[in-house]
């Protein structure tokens, strides 16, 4: 459905061959850089995006038909060029911090609980953060293996290394933050295909990464299955990270024919020989645990979910896609209003994600054809069940659907144990859940509730907040809960971001408080957001104290 009308043009297969070879040059070259001089080539993406960011947001914009609202607009701010300037920020001062201690200096000390490091991982000491995100606080659950004396991966000069980067279509900032993390934490000269979804950015993400073209650390192509084929199978392509669908993913991992797929996976025969890493889909859970909420709490995790859903018009991994309450729950009926009360206040989006309609109308059960315009409507399918509806459990629906679902249990403590083994066996995927927790609850269940968090499967877990706010911060690891294989790869293998260089990372949790104020810039029930947004990139371009005022008067008024 998307217009691709300034879509590039697909890279010949031998100028492949021919980035592929400038690369191989440069590879040596990164293992042997010196922390002051990848200090500098990041300085220099940055200091590109505060002078392009205006650029790469028209594009999206447009593109996606998003420009007519300021919401729109301002998720385009702050999920590309945003969050590309924190997770540059931080990653030169993770470098910075190696060059003066030999580690990086973590926003506060771990503490281990039940055998286990867990480590503060935001608020950072950079960028303002205990100010702007006030009230907002992740750390990161390590492996049990993990000791204090090892707390860090270290960056080591590694052989020379070429990876492939398949970038996502959906937003802007993955495939620029994934080839940012292989080439300054991994030590690999990244050969990044953009994905033909919005490849239409590849010109301006070039002239922001100029300083690592130009180190033949970085290059760009284009195209779809051909060039992605000969780029995957060519000799000098030592490893691939992927981001997007787990079809995708299998289809070139296992083979694009069905039954040549489920063959070479029984047998355990990949046509692809080489590690791969990924970031894929999930079937997103937000669990409601079953206390008492004010109405205004009740109100502000309505508007917390719905942003959830709405952001990006629902063509995110995390967007929230089963709700999962108790069937003992008073507030159920009230909390299920407030929410579809709020979707229903959310101007749709333009469906701009290839397959969209024929999506919408599957999981949805309306016809696609009832909206020309291709703007479809927010849907809420309430207690809806595994039994009657498998799809909407086991399948990722990549558009603006979501279902819920009601648990029954004798008591709240019983419903939390069934809707953590509900999330962790009967719904797709290992990237993110959110859950819903009044205080007094988590005070009352307080071993319950850290054993509810210590058995759910989720590389990152939302309290109270929607977790793909940890994509966003960036000093959080990013990826799917550990333990996948390429034959059952859920939401993927590895992870990128972890801007502290945590060794073994196994999950994030993201926490916030039932009512955050002010109100954060990404609901979709902000009266600013695109005020707040710009003054958030302008902040990051240029890092000072004085713009700070104005930043917060916005903010207020959202």
């Amino acid at each position: 459905m998307m217009n691709n009308s300034s879509a590039q043009l697909p890279t010949p297969l031998d100028e492949i061959d021919r980035s592929l070879r400038q690369l191989c040059e440069g590879a040596p070259e990164l293992c042997e850089s010196s922390l002051s001089e990848r200090i500098q080539l990041a300085k220099g993406c940055l200091k590109n995006i505060g002078e392009l960011f205006p650029a790469w947001v028209e594009k999206g914009c447009s593109a996606k038909r998003s420009g007519d609202t300021a919401a729109g607009r301002a998720e385009d701010l702050l999920t590309g060029p945003m969050t590309t300037m924190r997770f540059l920020h931080l990653v030169i001062g993770t470098l910075e911090d190696l060059k003066k201690t030999g580690k990086p200096k973590l926003p506060k000390e771990p503490k281990v609980v039940f055998g286990q490091l867990r480590v503060p991982v935001f608020p950072s000491r950079l960028l303002f953060d205990s100010l702007i995100f006030r009230g907002l606080t992740a750390e990161t659950w390590l492996d049990e293996s993990v000791t204090r004396d090892d707390l860090f991966c270290e960056l080591i000069p590694s052989s020379p290394h070429v990876e492939l980067v398949l970038g996502a279509g959906n937003v802007s900032s993955i495939p620029v933050t994934d080839a940012l993390t292989k080439i300054f934490q991994e030590d690999h000269v990244v050969l990044l295909k953009m994905n033909p979804v919005n490849d239409y950015l590849g010109p301006i993400l070039e002239k922001i990464l100029q300083p690592l073209v130009q180190k033949n650390w970085l290059r760009f192509i284009y195209g779809g299955i051909e060039q992605g084929d000969h780029a995957v199978h060519h000799e000098a392509v030592d490893s691939i990270h992927i981001t997007g669908a787990a079809a995708s993913h299998d289809a070139i991992v296992w083979g694009r024919d069905p039954d040549e797929r489920d063959e070479r996976k029984a047998s355990q025969r990949p046509l692809v020989k080489k590690p791969v890493t990924s970031e894929l889909g999930n079937v997103t859970p937000w669990l409601i645990l079953p206390g008492k909420y004010s109405s205004s709490q009740l109100h502000a995790q309505a508007e917390s979910l719905a942003a959830s859903i709405a952001n990006n018009a629902s063509f995110n991994c995390i967007a929230t896609k089963m709700i999962v309450t108790w069937d003992g729950w008073p507030q159920r009926e009230e909390f299920l209003e407030l929410l579809q009360s709020i979707l229903d206040a959310t101007p749709p989006r333009y469906a701009y994600y290839p397959g969209a309609a024929e999506r919408f109308a599957r999981f949805s059960g309306q016809s696609s054809e009832d909206y020309p315009n291709g703007h479809f409507p927010w849907i809420l399918r309430r207690n809806v069940s595994l039994e009657d509806e498998p799809h909407l459990f086991q399948e990722e629906s990549f558009v603006c659907v979501v279902g819920e679902t009601m648990l029954e249990a004798e008591s709240e403590v019983e419903f939390a144990e069934r809707a953590a083994s509900f999330m962790n066996d009967q719904l797709v995927g290992t990237l993110a859940a959110g859950i819903t927790v009044a205080l007094e609850w988590e005070k009352q269940y307080a071993e319950e509730f850290d054993q509810l968090l210590r058995t759910l499967r989720f590389g990152t877990i939302g309290l109270n907040q929607w977790p793909g706010i940890a994509f966003g911060l960036m000093s959080p690891p990013w990826g799917g809960f550990p333990g996948a294989t390429l034959a059952d790869v859920q939401s993927g293998i590895g992870l990128v971001h972890n801007t502290y260089l945590l060794r073994k990372p196994e999950k994030t949790i993201v926490r916030a408080p039932l009512n955050l104020r002010p109100k954060p810039v990404w609901f979709s029930t902000h009266r600013c957001p695109e005020a707040v947004a710009q003054k958030l990139c302008r902040l990051y371009a240029d890092p000072s104290v004085l713009r700070l005022p104005r930043l917060f008067a916005s903010a207020l008024r959202g």
